[in-house]
């Protein structure tokens, strides 16, 4: 699961290399899901060509935001590539829509068979458990969660350092005690094996755990050299 990125006018990414590598196949074909940004044409053509400069081979947009894509060539698509990348954008928008296109159990079983998922900022959110929500965004009182693609069985917030993981914070103080919430720093990366095992990728991984009606930081997850 991958963060934000540095920028994509770096010269080098060696964790989207190593993401990409992670497949065991050269130039893996990528099924690329953008329901979080309404299949933007711009943001998958920059994306994609992104994905292609460190390693991937055909990335194919698996149309699901407009109801007048045909589901079956999204599920040919998805079926058919050897990685799945959910995009960035908004969590709730894009879990919105895989729930409304009836796609999630399809997804299940492609995970289940054991074809790689990694997702970016808003991707990786929906690959984990839950997400939060406000009625009204000044006031804490209306927060709650709700369910994403639960394929990760983690919680987790992407490059919000900046502003002290505020979200990630209300999220895990939502969640039942002893939740650990994963802050992926802009970057970053969490992989998550199929065994459970967490490995933070490129920096470290910033850790908060619901304790006694509160949330509390924890040691970093700390990567091994890429």
């Amino acid at each position: 699961m991958a963060g934000g990125r540095d920028s994509l006018r770096t010269n080098r990414d060696p964790l989207l290399t190593r993401v990409l590598a992670s497949c065991g196949l050269p130039y893996p074909s990528i099924a690329y899901v953008g329901a979080a940004s309404g299949d933007s044409q711009p943001f998958f053509s920059m994306l994609s060509g992104y994905l292609r400069r460190y390693g991937a081979g055909r990335v194919t947009l698996a149309p699901l935001a407009s109801r007048r894509g045909k589901l079956d060539k999204a599920r040919a698509i998805l079926e058919s590539a050897d990685m799945v990348f959910v995009s960035g954008g908004d969590v709730e928008a894009g879990m919105e829509i895989l729930e409304k296109r009836q796609i999630l159990p399809f997804l299940r079983k492609l995970f289940e068979k054991g074809k790689p998922f990694f997702g970016s900022s808003a991707g990786s959110i929906m690959l984990g458990r839950q997400w939060v929500r406000w009625e009204d965004p000044d006031d804490d009182a209306t927060a709650s969660l709700f369910p994403c693609m639960g394929f990760a069985p983690v919680i987790c917030d992407t490059h919000g350092e900046a502003e002290e993981w505020e979200e990630l914070r209300a999220l895990v103080r939502l969640a039942p005690e002893a939740t650990v919430g994963y802050g992926i720093p802009t970057g970053a990366g969490l992989c998550i094996s199929p065994d459970g095992t967490l490995e933070a990728l490129g920096a470290p991984i910033h850790c908060y755990a619901h304790r006694a009606g509160g949330v509390v930081r924890s040691a970093d997850l700390l990567p091994r050299p890429l």
